[in-house]
């Protein structure tokens, strides 16, 4: 497992060849090593790692809980968060999408340590923190549905993947975890 910095690319060969870092740049994974799942280079957090295809399947399905916290532009209400909590809807491949029921609910400040790009300071206005708790995963799909309810995301960090933890893992921290699933 990984805690993926801000600005970096959840993969290890850059077809565009584009000036990103790549997650192979912070430690000496084995050959054949694969993202389970991605995070966008303005997101943070807990990526899983394997070599394994199966396994990569089996913690991508629905089966498994994936928790973010995310920092949202302004003081988020319950109506937003219920709104979350019921589904909202957002646009995914051209298509509107209906994203299905999800856990959502409003959090003290986490404390991560600041990112290598400053998000924004207090004369922009105030933010809230809110965890949301989701079984899929369509491209942006948080950040959609933040939006669609009136509170954009300013800053989204995957904490939870099933019952795996970022815990105090540092940032570009590695550590090898024996069973995924």
């Amino acid at each position: 497992m990984i805690h993926k910095p801000w600005g970096m690319i959840s993969q290890f060969v850059n077809p565009a060849k584009r000036k990103k870092k790549l997650l192979g740049e912070l430690y000496d994974f084995p050959e054949g090593t694969m993202a389970i799942g991605r995070l966008d280079v303005p997101s943070e957090g807990l990526l899983l790692l394997t070599t394994d295809g199966k396994v990569s399947a089996e913690i991508r399905s629905q089966k498994y809980e994936k928790e973010y916290y995310v920092q949202v532009d302004g003081i988020i209400t319950q109506t937003a968060i219920e709104q979350l909590r019921n589904g909202v809807e957002i646009g995914f491949n051209g298509k509107k999408y209906t994203t299905k029921p999800s856990k959502a609910f409003l959090i003290e400040d986490p404390k991560f340590p600041l990112r290598s790009q400053k998000i924004r300071d207090e004369r922009h206005g105030p933010t809230s923190w809110i965890s949301i708790i989701i079984r899929e995963g369509k491209f942006r799909q948080v950040r959609k549905m933040t939006a669609a309810v009136g509170f954009p995301t300013l800053r989204l960090i995957r904490v939870r993947i099933g019952d795996i933890q970022l815990n105090d893992l540092e940032v570009s921290g590695v550590i090898e975890v024996d069973n995924l699933t």
